[in-house]
């Protein structure tokens, strides 16, 4: 408790201030209201130890589980085998979600798969968009997780653990690399639905700064009506006020953050700037007016009507607009049952936008630095469930890359003939975040933070690698 002296000391110490902090600067805000705009996030690593490849993330999330046998992983053999019963060899002592102690029957992919591209690359034609650019994507086939429910398995996919609290992908590269957008977050989060209407919660730990500093965190932008809430000002304030107001607000901070070494001040500091600044970029950043009638053609989209399209379009002006890391969770993939009308529909939802994406990166010449990964938070079972689903499955799934450093045309790895487990180059998840910061220019196992008298790490401990096999 401070004493009566150290309360005047204390006061006279601020009243002296004020009049040379937070009155200048709120002065000068008036007569400068630029002044108040937020530098550019910097990052933790002034020097990167490796070529940086990628500058970006476009990180697809497809929440819910998307079935690898009606996408990306043809199965001839399991085709073969419809009906007759899954062999005890591929399922003996093993953890199954929701089938445990079931009669396993073994389920034929529901959509035939045909021959994209000069790589004549085998997917299910309900993707013929993007199959008319899957000589830029690279697809890992032998893709496995440690998680076979959904919380846990998205905890997993986006901090490299299944507890709670630690930081996700998108705060590790921001906290490490910074952000070259001045007037937008280093880490942006968009989602969307379609017409499945199966609604499962998408939660904000997914995106969360975990033991890193706040302002690393996603910032979640709405994908209809106000991107962001309170984004206006109230009657009667203009943005010379509003801009002078948080320079007053922010030289109490300074003063406060001069008294007590709280990392969080400085947060409150920069997201208060970066407020101020987003009231003018996001009107801005989601006004399409300026695309081409051929543009909104190409994602197949109406600007504003919240799909997964319009985030993909969202995502590349996010990009332009130097944006660190930008993550899209398009929900309704836990087909349990009806796999073959889900996936479907769910492809004429995702198709025509993720081929839209990496054209326009091209064309644009952001692809060559930006890394797009396409993944859910696990497969499904070569086994049906209730006659006409798939359960959860954590033992393979299919992922795909594309952009900087990533080899096109590409199949790297497999799973067995039944699409049970991956066998060929199996691949982590850890692997694969080992893989994405190595191409931002990091080195996974140099780059941690202590934690709890650790040294933790987005890769883990377990000895992640990074996928050589795919880079260019």
């Amino acid at each position: 408790m401070m004493t009566s002296f150290e309360c005047k000391i204390a006061r006279r110490l601020f009243l002296s201030r004020t009049t040379q902090g937070l009155g200048a600067v709120a002065l000068s805000s008036l007569l400068t209201p630029r002044q108040c705009v937020a530098a550019p996030l910097k990052g933790a690593l002034p020097q990167l130890p490796l070529p940086q490849r990628a500058k970006r993330v476009i990180w697809l999330t497809m929440a819910g589980g998307p079935s690898q046998l009606e996408t990306f992983d043809p199965k001839p053999k399991l085709a073969e085998m419809h009906g007759q019963p899954m062999p005890d060899s591929f399922t003996q002592g093993q953890q199954i979600a929701q089938l445990q102690g079931q009669k396993l029957t073994c389920f034929g992919p529901q959509h035939p798969f045909r021959a994209f591209g000069e790589s004549q690359i085998e997917i299910c034609e309900l993707f013929p968009h993007l199959g008319s650019v899957i000589d830029d994507v690279c697809f890992i086939r032998s893709m496995t997780t440690d998680a076979i429910n959904h919380d846990p398995a998205h905890m997993f996919m986006n901090t490299g653990s299944q507890i709670a609290g630690r930081p996700s992908m998108g705060a590790w590269v921001t906290y490490g690399l910074g952000s070259d957008a001045a007037d937008l977050p280093g880490f942006l989060v968009l989602t969307s639905l379609g017409k499945g209407g199966q609604n499962q919660p998408i939660a904000a730990r997914q995106w969360s700064s975990g033991f890193l500093p706040s302002r690393y965190q996603g910032v979640q932008l709405r994908s209809k009506g106000d991107p962001v809430m309170y984004l206006s000002n109230p009657p009667g304030m203009t943005r010379d006020q509003q801009g002078a107001d948080v320079a007053a607000i922010n030289a109490l901070n300074q003063q406060q953050a001069a008294l007590a070494l709280d990392p969080e001040i400085a947060t409150r500091i920069a997201q208060y700037e970066m407020a101020f600044q987003m009231q003018a970029s996001v009107p801005d950043l989601i006004d399409v007016a300026h695309e081409t009638q051929e543009t909104l053609d190409l994602y197949g989209c109406q600007p504003g009507d919240g799909s997964f399209a319009s985030n993909c379009l969202l995502a590349r002006r996010l990009a332009e607009r130097g944006v660190r890391f930008i993550q899209l969770y398009h929900k309704d993939w836990d087909h349990h049952g009806g796999v073959k009308e889900g996936v479907a529909q769910k492809a004429l939802e995702i198709d025509r936008p993720c081929m839209a994406l990496i054209t326009d990166l091209k064309r644009r010449g952001l692809l060559e630095d930006t890394l797009i990964v396409w993944a859910g938070e696990f497969g499904r079972t070569p086994m049906s469930q209730g006659g006409s689903g798939r359960d959860h499955h954590n033992k393979a799934m299919t992922v795909w890359l594309c952009g900087a450093g990533v080899k096109g045309g590409l199949v790297h790895g497999s799973s067995d003939e039944l699409g049970y487990a991956a066998v060929e180059n199996v691949t982590t998840v850890h692997d694969l975040h080992a893989t994405m910061l190595h191409l931002l220019g990091v080195r996974h196992d140099a780059f941690s933070v202590k934690f709890q008298g650790l040294d933790a790490r987005l890769t883990g401990v377990e000895g992640a690698h990074v996928i050589d096999a795919i880079l260019s």
